[in-house]
């Protein structure tokens, strides 16, 4: 096989490019309270209010830009914290609304804080003082209210004054609270965050996914007992769907490198069935979701017999496939992870780049055309630009703080 990608000067010329291109479209994101969503022209429709979610992940997603010298972008950082510290910070219970002032609802969940955890972590080491409180106010609400010692996993939401708990538990909050735990490690210095990611990825992957051909299980009880039927009426749910998701599969399967590479890192034990399992779960969700409809692509959903359910192909999804993909030809340097980092990139830049508008195309319809049906606009700058980055980094320590070397 000729020079991988991960080593091509001029493969990192693209990502680069391709970089600081998503990065021009998704300042226009920038509003008094925060960030808002992009519409497919990179403009904010009429009565666009901020979200926590969007200014958490462009916090993020700008402090990596800062940290690689992409300049304006420290001020995109200032007002991130400044918004989550403001009208999306809760001041009289603690914790984030999902909306300013709680508009739109006031229950609390755990996903929208593993996201102000991991934008207040990169704030920190991008240099912002102000992220430090941010930072604390984070860790103290996991601590407190998401964190279950017991269950070795976060909770799932709950309401405003936290005095009432969500009974559902979701995997997809608790990968996201690994991604965050391991920022967490890095900024803090405490091994615990790395301990507490180990015991989810112990629940929900080496117990769980392993025991059932690498496929996720993403909803349970709250007695941790799968839920197959969960949303069968409601399948296209942008953050619950019904079924398994190949996404997370790449996503569970990257976050399995990353941890086991900072355990070696912070000299803590080595564990052989990370990789075991990283490998698992990229095998299954290629074998089962791409061109598993007769077009190019892979698709957002597979029923419990492994059959296409929702067809849309989501960026994202993309995005952290070709991800996996380059930390597992990292770790491993196999040639079957370089045939497919390129036929995901490839299958990128042909059908989601926008060349004519600005960013990425969120969805593509069966046929591989733009639709919405998931996900409208381009609000998203996170997915893209971390798999623009992560093919140039080593698998530890965490983004901000491998940018930051």
């Amino acid at each position: 096989m000729p020079l991988s990608w991960l080593d091509s000067p001029t493969h990192h010329a693209w990502l680069t490019h391709e970089a600081l291109r998503l990065l021009a479209f998704a300042r226009a994101a920038c509003l008094p309270g925060g960030f808002g969503n992009l519409d497919d022209d990179g403009r904010l429709p009429r009565g666009t209010i901020a979200e926590t979610l969007n200014t958490a992940r462009m916090t993020h997603s700008f402090a990596l830009a800062h940290l690689q010298g992409v300049r304006g972008c420290r001020s995109l950082i200032e007002h991130g914290v400044a918004a989550l510290q403001g009208p999306l910070h809760d001041a009289q219970h603690g914790g984030w609304f999902a909306h300013p002032e709680g508009q739109g609802g006031d229950s609390k969940a755990a996903y929208l804080h593993a996201f102000v955890a991991l934008a207040a972590s990169s704030a920190v080491v991008a240099g912002v003082v102000e992220a430090q409180g941010l930072l604390g106010d984070a860790i103290e609400v996991i601590e407190t209210h998401f964190w279950s010692e017991e269950e070795g996993a976060l909770r799932e939401s709950f309401s405003r004054d936290w005095h009432t708990a969500e009974v559902y538990r979701g995997a997809n909050s608790n990968m996201h609270g690994v991604e965050a735990f391991l920022a967490l490690a890095d900024v803090t210095g405490d091994a615990r965050w790395l301990e507490r990611s180990l015991r989810i990825v112990q629940r929900l992957i080496l117990a769980q996914a392993a025991r059932d051909g690498y496929r996720v299980s993403e909803h349970f009880d709250a007695h941790w007992q799968a839920l197959p039927d969960y949303n069968h009426d409601n399948r296209a749910d942008g953050f619950r769907p019904y079924g398994t998701t190949p996404g997370h599969a790449f996503e569970w399967a990257r976050l399995l490198l990353h941890l086991e590479a900072a355990l070696q890192r912070a000299g803590l034990a080595a564990h052989e069935d990370l990789l075991v399992a990283a490998r698992g779960l990229f095998d299954s969700a290629c074998r089962h979701a791409w061109q598993v409809d007769g077009a190019p692509g892979l698709v957002y959903t597979l029923d419990w017999h492994n059959r296409p359910v929702v067809r849309e192909r989501l960026h994202w999804v993309h995005a952290e496939a070709s991800a996996t993909a380059a930390a597992l030809l990292q770790r491993t340097g196999e040639g079957q992870y370089e045939r497919w980092y390129r036929s995901f990139w490839g299958f990128i830049a042909e059908h989601f780049i926008d060349h004519s508008h600005g960013s990425w195309h969120h969805e593509l319809d069966p046929d591989n055309r733009p639709s919405a049906r998931i996900w409208v606009g381009k609000p998203d700058l996170y997915h893209a630009l971390q798999a623009l980055l992560l093919p140039r980094l080593p698998l530890a320590p965490s983004l901000a703080s491998a940018l930051a070397l």
